[in-house]
């Protein structure tokens, strides 16, 4: 309205006596200014880092308490088989028993926090218009899990390979294989986002599971066929379940330290049910089927039941008899 006003006194189609030019042209300027100075430029606004943090919830901490309990009782029953046999055959119950017992330890540890550490990851999104934003994930990886799997496996590998009845050459390459697999998974959680490390640590680990596999499903398989069909029958059926089983736990991985799909409480149910399939579920079905099979017992006598002063007098009571 002001401009208009200034045009009429131009036009001089308001005022009946005309204005200087002078005038005119000071009040336009004035208004011109108001006019531009009433308009405030909006701001450039870059948003800040965003801050992701996934952290166990109580659901994930109630399961861990309840899988260690569960550990310790399935560690005290093994525990307790054991004695029901001769000490020379011992070799399976002990061996299980050892499994529950570092997954026992395990399971308190991350239930009392004490085997978790806090890994910090920058995620750049690229946008079209607006700058760049970033969001920093701070997600919980229980390294005491492991640790647990880096002692477990192993144990569990020589629990199927003496079912199969495998030479030492073969058991110690699926072993080192097999704590390859693990080392490799944790160096991967670890891993940096955005380079290829994080992912290939995982596929060195998923090449090792394929060690693994070769070494229990050609060498053992033909191995426990070898001893007895019921031994190559058991055999295939439990190294099966565990190799299914093993198989889950990199795809779990993938969805929880890998992509962070998975949230922390989701991860540790899942990882807690494959524990309890893969360790009690298969130490009991182990050592029940074995008691059956005499086929499967590892008859170990000398320093194993006797120690090394027992030896030397079995082997003398041995040449005089």
């Amino acid at each position: 309205m002001m401009i208009e006003a200034v045009d009429a006194m131009k036009t001089n189609s308001v005022l009946p006596i005309p204005l200087p030019t002078s005038l005119i042209s000071s009040l336009t300027a004035t208004i011109s200014a108001t006019a531009t100075a009433s308009v405030t430029p909006l701001p450039t606004v870059i948003p800040g880092p965003e801050i992701d943090q996934q952290f166990v919830g109580d659901g994930g901490k109630k399961t861990l308490w309840v899988i260690f309990v569960a550990m310790v009782i399935a560690s005290a029953g093994f525990a307790a088989l054991s004695w029901r046999v001769p000490i020379q055959r011992r070799l399976y119950h002990v061996i299980t028993t050892l499994i529950l017992i570092f997954a026992s330890i395990s399971y308190f540890a991350m239930a009392t926090g004490h085997g978790v550490s806090v890994h910090k990851t920058v995620i750049r999104h690229q946008n079209d218009h607006v700058p760049d934003t970033f969001t920093t994930v701070e997600r919980q990886v229980f390294w005491a899990r492991y640790v647990d799997w880096a002692l477990t496996t192993p144990l569990l590998l020589l629990d199927l390979s003496l079912l199969a009845g495998l030479n030492g050459a073969h058991i110690l390459m699926a072993v080192v294989a097999d704590v390859i697999m693990i080392l490799t998974g944790l160096f991967a959680a670890f891993g940096s986002e955005g380079t290829p490390q994080k992912w290939g640590w995982y596929a060195i680990s998923c090449i090792s599971f394929l060690v693994v596999i070769w070494h229990l499903a050609v060498n053992g398989r033909a191995q426990a066929n070898a001893r007895s069909q019921k031994v190559g029958s058991f055999f295939l059926a439990i190294a099966g379940y565990t190799l299914v089983l093993w198989t889950a736990y990199p795809i779990v991985w993938g969805i929880a330290d890998g992509s962070r799909k998975l949230s922390v409480d989701a991860e540790i149910i899942a990882y807690a049910v494959l524990d309890v399939l893969a360790k009690p579920i298969f130490g009991l079905w182990l050592l029940i089927t074995h008691a059956n099979i005499p086929e499967t017992n590892i008859d170990l006598g000398g320093f194993w039941s006797y120690g090394f002063g027992g030896e030397g007098a079995v082997r003398l009571e041995d040449d005089g008899a």
